[in-house]
């Protein structure tokens, strides 16, 4: 008995032994890539203790050093420590957002309870802290700016996480920030639940009326792959949400999307968010009142550009009064379209795609459906690397036999002219259940330099762009052509870093910069050059003709009051949530009415993101922070004014300054001076204002 125990108990052994953990293992593909068939959802949480315990003994070894505290004893150490727990994170949080499962959901759960007590350990070390104090006091006699960015940072953050409360207080911070991360992962989860839930199956092709054929098609599609049978699906995804709303001549099938997808988590239901949000704003205030504040926005806003509230509100209401005047006109304009077609209604906000789409093509002659053929997207993406690759010498080759973590998913080497590495893209552009909604730049790895070797980046860029059919490759529309020249815009900023510090690399700039590289990059979609480039039908080969590009561009400030006003009523309430001192009382719904009522918000427009589905602030990072696509935008516009004074799109010199100023930077430098330094002169809005017909 006791020998076929063992034999047991052996062969279980063997059995275990067969899967090493992909992450305690060397990653000896070409470019050190994750091996993401390899790993399993039992491989995360082991591997991510074992980063935690491998992070944690590098830190103690430097509060354990016993040379006095220098920048290459303490502070270079402490900024490269961890690249286990790097490498698990990068890819956990990934997968949790592109490809999750209930059970992967789970994982990340416990997962941030982890990294939140971890974090935690490390800034509220007092050992470690009064090393780093000691640099930070003799920062002066650095080697370089980029170092004293790099002290100054890591000095602030360990006040911003609590080093200086007494032992209580810290107690309390580490429950609040624990809670904190499990209920804002919960936001994200109830939110990509919701809009997998959702579906409008249509099977009286008479509801179809309006929808252009490419739409009917990816719907019946849809519908097959859901195995309802000669029927048309359509969900809340944008590709499918979006098109239906802009053409369909249902106006009931419309309100019953239009509600669906403005009611997002707001059910009732197990999934519904309000009481996260009060859950997640009732611990956000207390955090800030015990690191001094009176609000999490003037907590959060201390480390940007714009440092207060009030900066952001006078910025925010200034342009609100300027849009709203502007979508008043839109108001009036398709209002007359109704009421010469005797619709006998006022128009209400699930009416305005639809007759925004009619007033595009009365004013413009311009029907989209008559450009999605130019833009099949592969030949985008060809559009996009020949602007980086004119404008800041770089060239991109596919990278064949990538380890992929789906299908769908591509990627590509991106080398200097010498052959040197700038990094590696991998690109996931459509939708499906797995992944949640809109569009995202990444990193698998940050750029670094370690022992003086350049770590070169691993990036990647989301989407949930039109899909593909069995008959049609996938057709972008403009705004998604925009969306994946922007995106791409992050990714250069993590690509073409060249930093030495991961601190202060690529993307790790306050939230109210990150978003200029983005945004100066769609610029050039649209441009007549660019255009020529990649704007080929998808059957012919012919390229758009001039008579197109002169209806997009001449379009181009169309319906900008809408745009802008949605934009700038997210960020409002954005604002009016972080600037709360108590939930008692609050009533999300109501909370929500007022603030618009006291923005002025008119009635055919809602914010872009309402508060039970804004997933920017409650779990991506952007909590008092949504202003900063608008902020950046004043920035980016400015930034792009220079190549046209210079009289070409991709003038080398200013390219090679924007390059080497703002790109290769990251926050290695004070941002403004570097903006200066790039551009010659303070940034004016006045760029951004003409660019949304507002001048």
């Amino acid at each position: 008995m006791k020998k076929i125990l063992f034999l047991t108990l052996a062969i279980i052994l063997m059995s275990c032994n067969k899967h090493q953990n992909p992450f305690l293992k060397t990653w000896d593909n070409e470019f050190g890539l994750p091996p993401f068939s390899e790993i399993t959802n039992a491989d995360y949480l082991p591997a991510l203790d074992e980063g935690i315990r491998q992070h944690s003994a590098e830190i103690q070894a430097i509060i354990n050093k016993p040379d006095a505290p220098t920048f290459e004893n303490t502070i270079e150490p402490f900024d490269h420590s961890g690249e286990l727990l790097g490498k698990v994170v990068g890819v956990l949080f990934n997968l949790s957002e592109t490809n999750s499962n209930d059970e992967l959901d789970k994982i990340v759960l416990t997962a941030t309870e982890k990294l939140s007590e971890h974090n935690d350990n490390i800034f509220m070390n007092h050992e470690l802290f009064k090393r780093v104090e000691v640099v930070y006091n003799n920062s002066a006699n650095l080697q370089s700016v980029e170092q004293q960015q790099v002290v100054e940072k890591i000095y602030r953050k360990f006040h911003r996480n609590g080093i200086g409360l007494d032992a209580e207080k810290q107690a309390r911070l580490r429950e609040i920030n624990k809670q904190l991360s499990v209920l804002e992962q919960t936001f994200g989860n109830n939110l990509l639940a919701e809009v997998n839930d959702f579906q409008l199956v249509i099977d009286n092709e008479a509801d179809l009326a309006g929808l252009p054929q490419s739409v009917r098609d990816a719907a019946a599609e849809d519908a097959k792959n859901a195995k309802l049978k000669e029927k048309w699906l359509f969900g809340l995804q944008v590709p499918s949400y979006i098109p239906f709303m802009q053409y369909s001549e249902k106006r009931d099938l419309r309100e019953k999307m239009f509600k669906a997808y403005s009611s997002k988590a707001n059910h009732g239901n197990e999934h519904d968010n309000r009481q996260v949000i009060l859950n997640i704003m009732k611990l956000r205030i207390e955090k800030a009142n015990l690191l001094g504040f009176n609000t999490p926005a003037e907590w959060i806003l201390q480390e940007t550009l714009a440092k207060n509230p009030a900066t952001v509100n006078k910025f925010l209401t200034d342009l609100m009064t300027a849009a709203n005047a502007k979508a008043k006109e839109e108001v009036a304009e398709m209002q007359k379209i109704i009421d010469d077609e005797n619709g006998g209604f006022q128009l209400a906000a699930w009416d305005w795609a639809f007759y925004a789409e009619k007033l595009r093509v009365k004013k413009y002659d311009l029907n989209e459906d008559e450009i999605k053929p130019y833009f099949q997207m592969e030949k985008v993406r060809d559009g996009v690397f020949y602007c980086a690759s004119k404008l800041y010498d770089i060239k991109f080759e596919p990278l064949k036999n990538a380890p992929i973590y789906y299908p769908e998913v591509e990627a590509f080497k991106i080398l200097n002219p010498d052959g040197s590495l700038v990094g590696i893209l991998y690109t996931d552009y459509y939708p499906r259940k797995s992944k949640r909604g809109g569009a995202w730049m990444n990193n698998f790895r940050e750029q670094q330099v370690i022992d003086g070797v350049d770590v070169r980046p691993v990036i990647v860029n989301v989407g949930n762009f039109t899909k593909p059919t069995s008959e049609k490759p996938s057709l972008l529309t403009i705004d998604e052509v925009e969306t994946m020249f922007h995106e791409f815009g992050h990714a250069l900023h993590g690509l073409l870093s060249k930093c030495h510090y991961s601190t202060v690399a690529g993307t790790n700039t306050p939230r109210d910069f990150v978003e200029m590289p983005s945004q100066i990059n769609e610029s050039w979609a649209f441009q007549p050059e660019v255009l020529a480039v990649y704007a080929k039908h998808y059957k012919t080969g012919e390229v758009i003709p001039d008579s197109l590009i002169a209806k997009i561009n001449n379009s181009a400030t169309f319906n900008q009051g809408f745009m802008l006003t949605e934009l700038v009523a997210a960020a409002i309430l954005d604002m009016n949530w972080h600037e709360i001192t108590s939930i008692d009382s609050i009533d999300v719904e109501k909370f929500e009415q007022e603030s618009i009522k006291k923005m002025g918000l008119i009635d055919e427009i809602i914010p872009r993101y309402r508060s039970t589905y804004f997933n920017h602030i409650f779990n991506s990072g952007y909590s008092a922070g949504y202003y900063s696509y608008l902020w950046t935008e004043w920035l980016a516009k400015d930034a792009f004014e220079l190549f046209l004074e210079r009289g070409d799109v991709f003038d080398p010199a200013t390219a090679k300054s924007f390059k080497e100023n703002i790109l290769e930077k990251g926050s290695s430098g004070d941002l403004m001076e570097l903006y200066r330094k790039f551009r010659g002169q303070n940034p004016s809005i006045e760029p951004m204002l003409k660019s949304r017909g507002l001048k």
